[in-house]
């Protein structure tokens, strides 16, 4: 296959970013959009020019790292697939490729392809933990969970924090990240106690970081790989108004 890429370029967060015009020949059907630019940076490195910056670690659809917006789709055409887990098979012989970073202005641009998601972190972060006792680890089966909360709970845990959901959300919102974060400890036991004030907290640094409001357009579930539901949002927006509901009674 030969493929025409259009690379948005960009030294720096404070630079002027452009896109720029690559021909990449001799690609297998059978290779990754991840292993495809490797063979580029190879031939650019070749010919001293300068590698193209792109975000990348499992390569296994595991650690979400591989953030491209590809012909203006996250993670490319490809519905439930990571970049790495996109095959050049999905693409036609000569056709022209736009590969550009997440959009949003709370992922600036560190370089090229490369943005810095450590907004997603300090959400996270203002979570905080979740209370547990000390002493002996407790028997395995000493906590009852049924059934429905634990699969709940997993489909939220599947969420890798890749940040697809606000790149292709219009508002550039978090809230599929921050409603399955959220369900995530809220669906078990051991999430109960701060439960309440895990939600305030992680809304609140969500919109410090310059997130969007969200309004259930949907595109975030639409190009999440890991199918992270749209009523995972539903679930936050309950469990924040439980929260001022109990400040406003105490």
């Amino acid at each position: 296959m030969n493929i025409t890429l259009r690379v948005w370029r960009q030294k720096d967060r404070d630079s002027v970013g452009k896109m720029v015009l690559y021909e990449v020949a001799d690609i297998s059907a059978d290779m990754s959009f991840l292993e495809m630019l490797d063979v580029l940076n190879e031939d650019l490195t070749h010919r001293g020019g300068e590698p193209v910056a792109f975000d990348h670690d499992c390569r296994e659809g595991i650690c979400g790292m591989c953030s491209l917006v590809i012909n203006g789709l996250a993670h490319g055409p490809e519905a439930l697939t990571t970049t790495c887990q996109l095959y050049m098979r999905h693409f036609d012989d000569g056709q022209v490729i736009d590969i550009e970073p997440w959009r949003s202005t709370s992922f600036p641009i560190l370089r090229d392809l490369v943005v810095d998601r450590s907004a997603l972190d300090r959400i996270i972060e203002a979570g905080g933990y979740i209370s547990a006792p000390t002493g002996s680890a407790p028997d395995a089966n000493a906590t009852s969970v049924s059934r429905k909360d634990a699969e709940r709970a997993f489909d939220a845990a599947a969420c890798i924090g890749c940040g697809a959901c606000v790149a292709a959300c219009p508002n550039g919102s978090a809230s599929l990240f921050l409603g399955a974060k959220l369900t995530h400890l809220g669906s078990l036991p051991q999430g109960q106690p701060e439960r309440e004030r895990r939600a305030l907290a992680m809304v609140r640094q969500h919109d410090a970081e310059g997130f969007g409001g969200c309004t259930q357009i949907g595109e975030c579930t639409a190009v999440c790989p890991a199918g992270i539901p749209l009523d995972m949002i539903s679930q936050l927006n309950h469990d924040v108004l439980a929260g001022i509901s109990h400040n406003k009674h105490r």
